[in-house]
């Protein structure tokens, strides 16, 4: 079969070979590739409606009727088996009229549900999205996480599990619409509320605002990543119909001219759909930008007088939307796992409803926080979030269906004008044999075989490492060596914990609460050493501008400055394990060393399926790695 090319070229030109207009005229089978041009499908049959047999070419601007050739033509093919539902009839965009939304000439109620791509591997999407269908929902909403997207200043990642077009794409082929929330700054308990940890090497930086800064390293971000957005807007054939502006900025409010600011940035790069806002009820009445719509986070019923009261007051008579309805919460560190009760959920989305309001879900799946992608909070005291992102959400962390499913399944269903889907089939899980690590590699021992440490008078905080192509450290950890001569009083700001060593013994840690530690009495020259854990950036709050990771400022024993450091950049990625080869592992001892790193091997046997990994130990991994 061959394969006819497809060309998306900027301002919303296509560039379409004859070959391919040869083979839609006679009427050819066509193979389009999704993953070498995701806007090949959406447009490319749109276009051909309007080919002629002689020239191939859309016709001149201004004309008003088809030619001979094409009325000749259009008759012999069914091209409603071409084009999607969602691709048809798409002229006027999601409009709020009066109290309702309208899509093209119908009343619209958004029945929404969060799922972020980047927290749910790719090989399930689908399955999330099938469930959120047969769940009575409509629309699909997503961040879109800058720090994941660029982790390196100009250089983008939208492949694998970021791929956020073919994320986008297939919603609309399971028949979601798509809300998208793109930042910059988006929370979503993502470290430093996906913002990029190299923006924090300017030490004048100053977040969220429009710091020359700032706006230079967004106004790039947004060239690229908007390229991605504008082809799958509603009124150019995808199912975006909504974009958000930035994220709850009402309770940051650090410059008036931001919002305004990321509202242009926007708009000048080609978005057209409707725009909103989302404010919880500490930033409502600062949030509200001129020509976009306001909505409401919310979890009580309490907070919905808000609806009527501020909403009505700031905007009139407009349609009313909860962008996001907890239907659960985070998880931090030390605390318990949080519940919210299914009938209490029902009975919220109910209300909300009723009160003649369109709803999103957060979360309707939330996922995992993969890696080192976990942010904090930090308001009387720091509290970095889990690795799990099961916020007790609709759908489990992994995947499951909860009352709160078949409730909500039920309420939607009720206001549904077709049976609903039936729920996708739960995919197979296994508990395998335990893992007992069977060989270690000391931290101490492996020093020898990463790069070579970085030298300099001060400490240096992780984002302003000479590393990664001047980018700075992310995640992980850094280790701090200097050389001491005398015992005594040892402080400094570690952020966020560190542990202290003479020589290779342990003496304590150093954190927030923490920030003094006595060295006790050595002979001759010693070797200090602090192991610094990134724990995650904080998402929320007024300090984001204050993340920088690692020993922050000068380290003092008996209040004299400590000089002369060497440090390792320990960011933990696929590319640092791969330095520590098979030889360079050693048989586990009775009395391992710590801190360490540890090698077991898992039996996946008979086939691989989903499964849960349980660490019990006396002592905790610096790092546990999955191939």
């Amino acid at each position: 079969m061959s394969v006819w090319s497809v060309e998306y070229r900027s301002h919303g030109s296509w560039l379409i070979s004859s070959e391919f207009c040869r083979a839609l005229l006679s009427g050819s089978a066509l193979l389009l590739d999704p993953r070498r041009s995701t806007r090949v499908f959406m447009l490319s049959v749109v276009f051909v409606l309007f080919l002629t047999a002689s020239a191939c070419s859309p016709p001149a601007a201004g004309s008003s009727s088809v030619s001979d050739a094409e009325e000749r033509l259009l008759p012999r093919l069914d091209w409603s088996t071409l084009i999607p539902p969602w691709l048809r009839h798409q002229r006027l965009g999601l409009q709020a009229k009066s109290q309702n939304f309208i899509l093209e000439d119908t009343t619209f109620w958004i029945f929404g549900g969060s799922i972020h791509y980047f927290r749910v591997p790719r090989e399930y999407w689908r399955d999330r999205l099938l469930k959120m269908k047969a769940c009575g929902l409509n629309t699909l909403t997503t961040y879109v996480p800058w720090n994941l997207h660029e982790p390196e200043r100009g250089k983008f990642d939208f492949s694998g599990n970021l791929d956020l077009e073919a994320f986008v794409l297939l919603a609309a082929e399971v028949g979601l619409w798509v809300i998208l929330r793109p930042g910059p700054y988006v929370c979503a308990e993502i470290d430093l509320g996906g913002l990029p940890s190299w923006l924090l090497q300017d030490p004048g930086m100053k977040l969220r605002t429009t710091y020359k800064g700032f706006t230079e390293a967004v106004d790039l971000y947004f060239d690229h990543l908007m390229s991605r957005v504008v082809p799958l807007q509603y009124k150019h054939g995808g199912p975006i119909i909504a974009v958000q502006v930035e994220n709850e900025y009402g309770s940051y409010n650090r410059d008036p001219a931001y919002m305004p600011y990321v509202k242009k940035a926007l708009e000048d790069r080609g978005i057209i759909e409707l725009l909103l806002t989302s404010d919880n009820k500490d930033g409502l009445q600062k949030g509200v930008v001129h020509g976009v719509l306001a909505t409401i986070n919310l979890q009580s019923q309490q907070e919905l007088q808000l609806l009527t009261t501020f909403l009505l007051s700031v905007q009139g008579n407009q349609p009313k939307m909860v962008m996001e309805y907890w239907t659960g919460w985070f998880d931090s560190w030390g605390s318990p796992h949080n519940i919210l009760d299914s009938s209490e959920v029902l009975e919220t989305v109910s209300a909300i409803v009723n009160a003649g309001s369109s709803i999103n879900l957060y979360m309707f799946h939330g996922g995992t926080n993969f890696g080192f992608i976990n942010g904090a909070m930090h308001f009387n005291e720091y509290k970095s979030d889990v690795t799990s992102y099961d916020y007790d959400a609709v759908l489990t962390e992994a995947g499951d269906y909860t009352a709160k499913y078949g409730k909500l399944r039920d309420f939607f269903g009720s206001r549904s004008g077709a049976p609903l889907p039936p729920p996708p089939d739960l995919l197979p899980k296994m508990a395998y044999e335990p893992i007992a690590p069977s060989f270690y590699l000391s931290l101490w021992d492996a020093l020898k075989y990463m790069e070579k440490p970085i030298k300099s008078e001060k400490p240096i905080n992780m984002e302003n490492l000479p590393v990664n192509d001047g980018n700075g450290q992310a995640f992980g950890y850094t280790l701090y060596e200097t050389t001491i001569a005398s015992s005594g009083v040892l402080h400094g700001h570690v952020r966020d914990q560190g542990q202290v060593f003479v020589n290779t013994v342990s003496i304590g840690f150093l954190d927030y609460k923490t920030t003094k530690i006595v060295i006790p009495l050595i002979q001759g020259y010693t070797v200090l050493r602090i192991l610094v854990e990134n724990r995650g950036r904080v998402n929320y709050g007024n300090n984001i501008d204050d993340q920088r990771k690692g020993l922050i400022g000068n380290l003092y024993l008996n209040n004299s400055p400590l000089k002369n450091f060497r440090i390792y950049s320990l960011d933990m990625k696929k590319s640092f394990f791969q330095r520590f080869g098979t030889d360079k592992w050693s048989t586990l001892p009775e009395a391992p060393t710590f801190p360490a790193f540890f090698l077991g091997v898992l039996s996946v046997v008979p086939s691989p399926s989903d499964t849960f990994l349980k660490l019990e130990c006396d002592v905790p991994f610096l790092a546990l790695v999955v191939d």
